[in-house]
């Protein structure tokens, strides 16, 4: 059996230095919203034939450094988008694809302006989303085991959050509409690991075999812990894949998704569960 609960101290302090430095990093540098969240353009090309991204998005560099290209499948087409483009380089950009490839004057299908505004809605849909999943787990926690439980699987999510916007401030990563998704794909993945562990504890607390509720906790979190390394594990493989061999768009989907699971394997583990017990211990003082 592995003591992990009278460890908490260790645990909770790992986790405060990582979140810490994140909200430092925010405060100092501000997150690298993208277009999504702070307005920019977005330029549409169908170049019609089989292109590489790469060249495309080294023409884009030449005009801002930290323009992204995508390729559009569908129509053989490209998306490129930038905060910083005049109309001007619009053109220029243009031109120089159109050059490339021979492209006719109608090869420039759209150019969009996203404002500030649009945003800023984005940023207001980003937060009611997580909120409202947040308090969705809450109640459902609450029904399935108990109101303490509930309250100790949000603040692991809230851990998992935290530890998500340090990845994202220090390693200035863009915040584009695909950060919401990692958001609450991460909560789905950490509530799933958390649940399976506290199932365990409720399991064990029935059969009353031991002799103080840390101890439950640390068999339990001990029966699922092969459990939760072997599916976090299994997942990382995959989404690692996608990192080393998927393009900068998807390699910024695809960090955060690790770092996250990471985190909601460690958050079920080492913050959930403890939390649990030291609610449990302070309604008894109480």
């Amino acid at each position: 059996m592995f003591k992990i609960v009278e460890k908490w101290k260790i645990w909770f302090s790992i986790s405060l230095i990582i979140i810490v430095i994140g909200l430092g990093t925010w405060l100092i540098k501000d997150l690298n919203y993208g277009i999504d969240f702070k307005g920019g353009t977005v330029v549409t090309i169908k170049i019609g034939k089989d292109f590489n991204v790469e060249d495309i998005r080294a023409m884009a560099a030449k005009y801002d450094t930290k323009a992204s290209a995508r390729e559009i499948l569908e129509g053989k087409k490209v998306e490129i988008s930038s905060k910083d483009f005049t109309d001007e380089q619009v053109s220029q950009l243009f031109n120089d694809v159109k050059a490339k490839y021979q492209l006719e004057d109608t090869a420039l299908e759209s150019t969009r302006r996203i404002g500030p505004s649009i945003g800023k809605e984005l940023r207001k849909k980003a937060i009611t989303s997580s909120i409202v999943a947040t308090l969705g787990i809450l109640l459902y926690t609450s029904f399935r085991f108990e109101f303490k439980s509930g309250v100790a699987a949000v603040i692991a999510l809230l851990h998992d959050l935290l530890v998500m916007v340090t990845v994202y401030a220090v390693l200035q990563i863009p915040v584009n509409s695909s950060f919401i998704a990692a958001m609450l794909t991460i909560l789905g993945y950490s509530i799933n690991d958390t649940i399976v562990v506290f199932d365990r504890i409720r399991e064990n607390r029935r059969l009353g075999k031991y002799k103080s509720f840390a101890v439950t906790a640390d068999v339990s979190i001990t029966q699922t812990l092969s459990r939760s390394i072997n599916t976090v594990l299994t997942t990382l493989f995959t989404i690692t894949a996608v990192y080393v061999l998927g393009v900068p768009a998807i390699k910024d989907f695809a960090l955060p998704l690790i770092v996250g699971i990471i985190s909601g394997c460690y958050s079920s583990i080492f913050i959930a569960s403890p939390v649990w017990v030291l609610l449990e211990k302070k309604g008894k003082v109480a």
